[in-house]
């Protein structure tokens, strides 16, 4: 299967009520939530993602109960996101906000909160990345106002390289103290939908690749490269969904 078939298939799929998302969707937002989270937490596993999909709980669970808490946020913002999705409701700055809030409600270590931290606000004080810190916590609201400005400026255009920009360049800012890879993913997936293209599972065993890609754009500005994996990893996701029926006891 090529990028091609994929829109093309996606193209002929009902998204256009809440109904409509929960089905195309169904097993991909478990899909998205495991590999979303254990690209950043290695403890997340697809049988707990499932449980709490599923069944709201997991039995006889032993370990981090904030591993329990992020996936349990993700389904939470999956409900968050759906309605909003159907509307094509535009990305703002309290809906950035909220979004964090979301996925990361529960999750801040005692150490971010001592420093005034939390879920949901801008980040206070600068925090390492990759390959630096981002911008300063007083020009985060500034650097994404004007990442918005741009985006919206570009609506009409290739979509999923205004995608690509859109996650770079949020990544760069990194505007939260915690919890930004697992909301630029989101914002990736949710302006992808709302643009009349499929979302993407970036895959944990893919996470070394996708770093590059993130390390390449904040020391050159070149996006061309994470395009042809997001590409890659679109194929991937649906080629899964439409060619071999996923078992997900497979992956346990």
């Amino acid at each position: 299967m090529k990028y091609e078939d994929v829109l093309a298939w996606w193209k002929k799929e009902k998204t256009d009520t809440k109904e409509d998302i929960y089905t195309v969707l169904d097993n991909f937002k478990i899909l998205f939530a495991y590999h979303s989270g254990k690209i950043e937490n290695e403890t997340i596993t697809l049988h707990d993602t499932r449980e709490i999909f599923e069944n709201g709980s997991v039995i006889n669970y032993t370990g981090d109960l904030r591993t329990l808490f992020e996936i349990k946020n993700q389904k939470d913002c999956f409900e968050f996101l759906v309605e909003k999705i159907v509307k094509k409701e535009k990305i703002t700055l309290d809906f950035i906000r909220e979004l964090h809030l979301q996925l990361m409600k529960g999750c801040y270590d005692e150490t971010r909160y001592k420093k005034g931290e939390r879920p949901g606000e801008w980040k206070k004080h600068d925090y390492v990345t990759g390959d630096g810190v981002g911008a300063p916590p007083e020009e985060v609201e500034s650097e994404l106002s004007e990442l918005l400005e741009e985006i919206n400026e570009a609506d009409g255009g290739d979509v999923l390289t205004i995608a690509a920009y859109l996650h770079l360049r949020f990544e760069e800012v990194h505007p939260f103290a915690d919890g930004n890879g697992r909301v630029g993913r989101t914002l990736l997936n949710y302006y992808l939908m709302t643009h009349g293209y499929p979302p993407l599972v970036l895959y944990s065993e893919d996470k070394k690749t996708y770093y590059l890609a993130l390390s390449v754009y904040d020391k050159t500005g070149e996006i061309s490269g994470f395009k042809e994996f997001l590409k890659e990893q679109m194929v991937k996701t649906w080629e899964k969904k439409k060619k071999v029926p996923v078992n997900l006891n497979m992956f346990l």
